[in-house]
């Protein structure tokens, strides 16, 4: 084999390469890569519910037990 069939070679390898790049890129780019990983880290999440009363009662406490100022103390 001559050198001007491995360089013919090279060119073609490199034009098909080049014309299926859109391709490759869209199956093993950056950006696919983030979105799969933004899938599998979306998948692992769950729907919590929880009974609104205790929730309503755990805020009322929490605000019962904030310090207050009274407005003879303020000046």
């Amino acid at each position: 084999m001559s050198w001007l069939y491995i360089a013919l070679l090279a060119l073609a390898v490199a034009v098909v390469a080049a014309a299926e790049w859109p391709r490759f890129e869209e199956r093993f780019g950056a950006e696919t890569r983030r979105r799969r990983e933004r899938a599998r880290r979306k998948s692992a999440f769950r729907v919590v519910t929880n009974d609104s009363d205790d929730f309503a009662a755990s805020v009322e406490r929490d605000l019962a037990n904030l310090p207050t100022i009274d407005e003879t103390e303020r000046r």
